[in-house]
Parts: structure tokens; C-alpha cells; sequence
């Protein structure tokens, strides 16, 4: 039967449409009321009085949402598992550097669904302060789109051609700071005391110095201490990423009502997901780093709750680069268990991925999985190899211990392989923001620089660039099939974009060498993506086949957990994920030599006659070199 005829046959028995759709906001405010109310108690006094004027925020924006977004809400609502599902695939891009502007990126999505992208991760393209602006995330009006990429009507008009294709639009939303030249920042600098309010403010250096004795420094080299004074405020202000980015301030109601009215607004501009950026800064607390703190996510668990009211097809994926004890939370722990963001980044899958590839040595990997906290079963994580920021190599000294690395040592040998300075390297990488206390140093580089096809290609070697190409498609394999969330490809990397070293023309980009990862998009090699046996063909339709595999298998589901295995090759990494239609388990050799395959492994996890679904064939005897299969018992 067609969904039409269906849908029409229930639809003449609903004459008043009008009631049911009120009844059904009634649901939504009977769910998500109580989850609003106990985050906001967590954090204002006057808890019940900043619900009532959510209220008004909420009415004020649903009265405006488009009718095809409503409808959005509906599906959402009974398809909660949307961006669980094993067909949803990321993608992120600069709009500027993909393809121009937001019309150039409407021109492209046919590009985009060749890949099998389901959601489009656009790099901030809400209006900067002019001059340095850490690469759009100082911004000086969140309702106003750059110029140079087009106009707040031509987001619209993206964001509705993206969603009748079937590809949600994530945008960033700056949680912790604006710039200088925010409209809220303009008011506080003319001596305005409601927007004073906004910011943290201080008339002399007492509380700042008390505040920088337990805090970091998140620039040390180009951005020291988390202060400063401003001639205009007569006042110290808190500054933790730059001089110009403001720090906002969550504990006056007032902040949290705006930043509910513009996720409200921008929802209604068909913005589908939220990256909700330098989450983990926004509360402060004297005698800490003022990173993680608990109200943090009772406002998030609020600010989601409120969502879920007013547009429900909305998701939050939490911006929070943090260690997995920590990380876990902004999932949802005790009282908040799976009420906080539906999405967050398993930065720890990305920087073992790096550091296993480098060692050619998987223990630590399966070390670091085995401990790492299991999330709320309604959520999903951004999986990832590369994005637009460094990778800082967050191991633990904990898990390197339990393996017999010293954990310091292996940090400085990633930074040092990476820089392509280590004996045998085959990456081209740059160190970025070296901490003089730690010794640690973080790394910018293309993922292809990085796994060895910059090297490879200088030296002509052909088995050395096969070596690169295998390496990525690895790389790939692990992270599109860790299967507990959304795979996220960055822009370029399906093609083997290297190192773009002409950042040191650009004078705004110079000084930051993060640019070296952000390179133009290729066009030109994108073409070669057609002509069978060159590096882009084989990039492009080896990530393309494994996205494809993984819509086809049900096991990928986000909502079941994935589980390590040890094993005795330490070259190999083995990835359970039980599901009612039995395990699948992952095989990767994370080593340029052959590997038997670990039969006896398979055997004590029910797979007696493995099944690859990556090749639909039965599994091999040996691995080849970087070799990677999703095998499941013989059908």
C-alpha cells in the first residue's frame, strides 16, 4: 500500500487537525517540563520564574516555525533513533573552502548523497569579528551569516534543499564566549549594567590571580592567562581562549534565555543539529580548571529539555575535547543519564587510531576501550580521524601504564612520529602549542600527510603510496565501524588531500598553523574520483563501500555498545558488537606485514565460519597489510 493512500484514509478522520496538534505540545511539555525544572534548579534560585520566561521564548518561536519543520518535529519524535541509524554518515567542510559560499554548497550536494552523507557539518559561517577570529568561533552576531558565503536567506534556503535530499545541517553554536564586538559586548563597554552582567568583570586583579592559580592555558604560546583588561570596561575580563573572545557568564539567567531564543531561531531556519561548542568552559568555580563542572550539564539537560518542546527534530552534539572519565557526562551521568547531548566526540578513538597506526601495536588501544565508559544506550558518538582542530594526544598515563608504556614518553614519540622526526616516520605533520609545564605537543596535519601519501608521493616509491592508501582505508574502516554513533568524514580526506602549506601566505592565517588541515577543496582531483586506479578512485569508493556496508549491516546501530577483545597478535585490533541477530566482530591489522588471521579468536565469540561484510566473502586465511573486515557468522 502506498504511505499516501494511508496517510489519506486516517486524514478524513481528522477533520480538527488544530486539536491534536495541541495535544500534542501538551505531551511535550508534560515529558520535558520536569527535566527543564530540575536542570534550572541545579543552577538559579529562582528556578520556576527563568522556566516561565522559557515559556514565553518557546511560544514565541513555535508560533513561527515553518509548517515542514513541524512536521520534522513529528517524525523525529516517533523516530528517536534517527542519527542512531547504521545509514547516517557526517561530513565537514568550510563552506568558504568546499565550495565557495552557501549557494556554491546547495551546488554541491549531489557530490555529497554520491558519498552516502546523511548530515553535513558546515565550519562557522555566523558573522566573525572582523581581522583574527579563530577561525569563526570569535563571533560578533550569531543572527547574521559572513557575508562573503551569502545571506541568513540563503541558509534557509540550504538548510531546505539539504533536508528535502535527506541530509541534516549541523551548524556551531559558541557556547562559552563571543567577540569583543558582540552587540552584548558593544552594550557592556558602553557601561550598560544589564549586559556587564553578561560577562565576568573585574576591577582589579584579586579575584583574576585567584581564578589563574589553578587554571590552564588553552593558547600558551599566542594567548597567555585567562584575562584581560579592558580600557573601555575600566575592568579585567575573562578571556580564556583569546583577548577578543569574551567569556559569557551562565550564571545569570539572562544568558541562558538568549542562547534558548537563538537555538530556537536558528531551528527555525532548519539548522538540524548543534555543535555546541567549547561546551566544557561555561561554568566557573574558584580552586578548579573551570572545565567540566556540574552545572555545565544541568544547563545543557535545561537548554535540551526546552528544545524538545519547542523543536524536537533539534539534536546537540557537545563540543568536549576531554578525558573519557570526564567525557561520559556530557552523554548523561546519574541523575542526567541520557538527558544531556544526544552527541559527543570519542576524541580517544581518533587519537589511538593515530598512535596504534604509528606503533603498529594494538594493546594500547584495546587498554584504552576497555575502560572507556559505556554511554546511555538513546545516544550516539561522533566517531572521526581528522577535523578542522590540532590532535592533541590525549593518552592516559593510566591506561599506557597497564601496558607497560610510560605515558609521557609515548605522548612526546606521537608528537615526534608525526612530526615526521622520528626514525622511520612516514608522516608530515606540524607541532602546534607546545606546553613548556608537560612537555606536550599537539599536531596539525591532513589525515593523507599524516599516514604517509605526502612522503610516499615525494618518493616515487609505488608500494610506499599503496602502503598510505591501505593505511587511510584502515583508518577509515575503524572509525565508520565502531558502529556506537555517527562516522565523520572531513573534507578532502575521501580524496587524499595533503598538507596545504600556503597558509603562511595568508596573513590572519599565518601565525596559526591549524590552516595546514584546512585546505581548498580539490575540484579537479574530485574528478579523478571516476577514473579507475588513481589514489583519489580508490580513496573515494573504498570510504564510499564501507559507508555502504555499514548502512546494510544492523549491527552498526548506535545503541549497542561496542566491546574490545584481547587477543595474542598485538598487531591486530578485534571489536565485538553483540546485537540480538548475532556479534559481529572487526579484524584490523594495524601492521604493513602480513598477519594469520585469528581464527581461535573468532571461535570463542560464535563465529565459526566468519563472514566478511565488508567484501561479502568468507574471511581469509592471512591479513594483507592494513587489512580490515566486519565478519559475522556464515549465513
Amino acid at each position: 500500500m502506498e504511505r499516501g493512500t494511508f496517510l489519506a484514509r486516517l486524514l478524513e478522520r481528522l477533520p480538527d487537525l488544530e486539536v491534536y496538534r495541541a495535544a500534542e505540545l501538551e505531551a511535550r511539555v508534560h515529558r520535558h517540563l520536569p527535566d527543564l525544572l530540575e536542570g534550572l534548579q541545579a543552577v538559579y534560585p529562582e528556578a520556576e520564574e527563568v522556566a516561565l520566561r522559557a515559556a514565553e521564548v518557546l511560544g514565541r518561536n513555535l508560533a513561527e516555525r515553518p509548517p515542514d519543520l513541524q512536521a520534522l518535529d513529528l517524525r523525529r519524535i516517533h523516530t528517536p533513533d534517527w542519527f542512531q541509524k547504521p545509514e547516517m554518515c557526517g561530513y565537514i567542510a568550510y563552506t568558504e573552502r568546499f565550495a565557495g559560499n552557501l549557494r556554491g554548497v546547495a551546488e554541491r550536494i549531489p557530490y555529497l548523497k554520491e558519498l552516502g552523507v546523511r548530515y553535513l557539518h558546515l565550519m562557522p559561517l555566523l558573522l566573525p569579528r572582523e581581522g583574527e577570529n579563530d577561525g569563526g568561533y570569535a563571533v560578533a552576531d550569531y543572527r547574521q551569516v559572513r557575508p562573503d558565503l551569502g545571506t541568513m536567506d540563503d541558509l534557509e534556503a540550504l538548510c531546505t534543499r539539504l533536508r528535502q535530499e535527506g541530509i541534516s545541517l549541523c551548524l556551531d553554536l559558541v557556547l562559552n564566549h563571543v567577540a569583543r564586538e558582540h552587540p552584548w559586548a558593544l552594550a557592556a563597554r558602553r557601561g550598560d549594567p544589564r549586559y556587564r552582567a553578561y560577562f565576568y568583570i573585574y576591577p582589579d586583579r584579586t579575584q583574576p590571580d585567584a581564578f589563574e592559580r589553578t587554571l590552564p592555558e588553552v593558547f600558551p604560546d599566542f594567548a597567555p592567562g585567562n584575562f584581560t583588561w579592558d580600557d573601555e570596561l575600566e575592568g579585567w575580563v575573562w578571556t580564556t581562549f583569546n583577548r577578543w573572545q569574551w567569556d559569557v557568564n551562565w550564571s545569570n539567567p539572562e544568558v541562558f534565555l538568549e542562547y534558548l531564543d537563538l537555538i530556537l531561531w536558528l531551528a527555525n531556519k532548519g539548522v538540524e543539529v548543534f555543535r555546541l561548542d567549547a561546551i566544557a568552559f561555561t561554568w566557573k568555580r574558584l580552586g578548579t580548571n573551570c572545565q567540566n563542572q556540574p552545572e555545565v550539564h544541568a544547563l545543557t539537560q535545561a537548554l535540551r529539555a526546552a528544545v524538545r518542546i519547542g523543536a524536537p527534530a533539534v539534536a546537540f552534539k557537545a563540543e568536549a575535547i576531554v578525558a573519557p572519565e570526564d567525557l561520559i557526562a556530557y552523554l548523561g551521568t546519574g541523575k542526567h543519564y541520557g538527558k544531556v547531548s544526544e552527541l559527543a566526540y570519542h576524541n580517544t578513538l581518533m587519537v589511538q587510531i593515530w598512535s596504534s597506526l604509528a606503533s603498529r601495536d594494538t594493546r594500547l588501544f584495546t587498554q584504552a576501550l576497555q575502560r572507556f565508559p559505556e554511554k546511555p544506550p538513546s545516544t550516539a558518538w561522533a566517531t572521526y580521524l581528522r577535523c578542522h582542530d590540532d590532535i592533541g594526544w590525549a593518552i592516559s598515563d593510566t591506561d599506557a601504564a597497564a601496558v607497560g608504556l610510560d605515558g609521557a614518553a609515548h605522548r612526546r614519540f606521537l608528537a615526534d612520529f608525526y612530526q615526521g622526526d622520528f626514525p622511520g616516520s612516514f608522516a608530515r605533520g606540524l607541532p602546534f602549542q607546545e606546553n613548556p609545564q608537560t612537555g606536550d605537543r599537539r599536531t596539525s596535519g591532513m589525515a593523507a600527510s599524516l599516514a604517509g601519501l605526502e612522503a610516499a608521493l615525494e618518493s616515487g616509491n609505488p608500494r610506499l603510496v599503496n602502503l598510505a592508501i591501505e593505511r587511510l582505508l584502515l583508518a577509515h574502516a575503524v572509525f565508520i565501524g565502531y558502529g556506537e554513533g555517527i562516522p565523520l568524514i572531513y573534507m578532502g580526506d575521501e580524496l587524499g588531500l595533503l598538507n596545504d602549506y600556503s597558509y603562511t601566505e595568508e596573513p590572519t592565517h599565518k601565525d596559526d598553523n591549524r590552516w595546514l588541515h584546512r585546505p581548498q577543496m580539490d575540484w579537479a582531483k574530485a574528478e579523478r574520483r571516476h577514473q579507475e586506479g588513481t589514489i583519489e578512485h580508490r580513496l573515494f569508493h573504498g570510504i564510499k563501500g564501507l559507508l555502504e556496508a555499514r548502512a546494510r549491516i544492523p549491527q552498526m546501530h548506535a545503541a549497542f555498545p561496542t566491546r574490545p577483545l584481547w587477543q595474542a597478535n598485538p598487531h591486530l585490533l578485534l571489536l565485538k558488537r553483540e546485537h540480538p541477530l548475532g556479534p559481529l566482530v572487526q579484524v584490523y591489522n594495524f601492521s604493513e606485514e602480513e598477519q594469520p588471521f585469528p581464527f581461535e579468536a573468532l571461535r570463542r565469540e560464535g563465529l565459526v565460519q566468519p563472514f566478511d561484510r565488508i567484501t561479502e566473502a568468507p574471511a581469509p586465511a592471512y591479513l594483507r597489510p592494513y587489512e580490515r573486515l566486519w565478519l559475522i557468522q556464515r549465513p
